[in-house]
């Protein structure tokens, strides 16, 4: 498996210059790079204008595409439907047609992750680099699988434990023989929702293991950049994801982001900063001995963040992001006693 790198920061700093010169070092190291942004990224490679969302080999080891979401949904609605004909006598979606669609708020993101997920999985590339708007919208995107595994774990408990929910499950079955006009039914909903739920965990252990999936800040000298790379910074922790460095051009403050490594920019012809993973503070750690969650949060106090715990889950609020933790499950039926801020840490013990 290959690495995904982004870049995180205040729009104008420079985050797609330094996606194109980190693609083309890695290149350059006989890595073999597919570099993916949006529409934009046709204004600084002219090659990929016309090739309407397809990847453009531009180098032996350096491949880009900019992302067209009419294009991806299409794609994936014709998926969608040959899956449909091979179970459904009668399709419901026979004439609609993908070119037809409008995008959704929203589905840029989902398109865009889709898209990672499978060119990852093809395991052609070394590297793959997202240039996407490097804000908060691509920590949601990345931060998705963990958002659905709630939802699909919390939906399906309230279904399994309503009165509903218990009323329609004997007529589960028939009715999907009788939609699916098969002789044998398809796997029941909860082992479909078994396979979702495991998709979406190695879909958010991917993005927690830094030797799969890091960010890096990307800033200027102006305060407002700065604050923003900071925000950034805090906000990625709530997905666990790794900021493994600050890119850089202007003075910047000393301290202002300890303990992270700087580079100033431009950056060197080859990017020998992102080999090795440079140490960086775990987004969270479990000391499961003293019975203690360990979050970093490099800037936010611990008055701007909210704590709900639910039996073994543990919901944590900051800024505008939500994290799920479960308790390891020889912890049983401990609950939080207590949380202290300390040296950018949030210690949560439980007794």
């Amino acid at each position: 498996m290959g690495q995904i790198l982004t870049f995180l920061g205040k729009g104008g700093v420079g985050k797609t210059t330094t996606a194109i010169a980190v693609a083309q070092g890695l290149a350059q190291q006989q890595q073999k790079v597919l570099l993916v942004g949006t529409s934009t990224l046709e204004l600084h490679l002219k090659e990929l204008a016309g090739h309407n969302g397809e990847i453009v080999n531009l180098s032996p080891n350096l491949a880009a595409v900019a992302l067209r979401s009419s294009k991806l949904l299409a794609d994936y609605w014709d998926k969608m439907k040959t899956l449909e004909k091979q179970y459904l006598k009668s399709p419901f979606f026979e004439e609609v047609y993908g070119e037809e669609l409008g995008i959704l708020p929203g589905m840029d993101s989902a398109l865009a992750l889709s898209f990672l997920r499978e060119q990852d999985a093809t395991g052609e590339y070394n590297y793959i680099i997202y240039d996407g708007r490097g804000d908060m919208e691509t920590l949601r995107m990345l931060g998705m699988p963990e958002i659905l595994s709630w939802y699909l774990r919390r939906f399906r408990q309230v279904l399994t434990n309503s009165a509903l929910g218990q009323a329609i499950a004997p007529v589960i079955e028939p009715a999907l023989k009788s939609v699916l006009q098969v002789s044998t039914p398809p796997p029941n909903l909860q082992e479909q929702a078994g396979q979702m739920g495991d998709v979406l965990q190695r879909g958010q252990e991917a993005v927690n293991n830094p030797h799969r999936v890091r960010a890096y800040l990307v800033t200027s000298s102006d305060e407002v950049a700065i604050a923003t790379a900071r925000y950034l910074w805090g906000s990625a922790q709530q997905i666990g994801l790794t900021i493994s460095g600050v890119l850089h051009h202007g003075f910047i403050p000393p301290h202002t982001f300890d303990p992270l490594p700087l580079q100033e920019l431009p950056i060197p012809p080859l990017p020998c900063f992102l080999n090795p993973v440079t140490p960086v503070p775990a987004p969270m750690t479990i000391d499961r001995e003293r019975y203690q969650v360990k979050l970093f949060f490099p800037t936010f106090s611990k008055k701007e963040i909210k704590l709900i715990q639910l039996g073994p889950e543990v919901t944590i609020e900051a800024g505008d992001q939500r994290r799920n933790v479960f308790l390891p499950p020889e912890w049983g039926a401990r609950q939080a006693k207590g949380a202290k801020f300390q040296d950018n840490y949030l210690i949560i013990s439980f007794g």
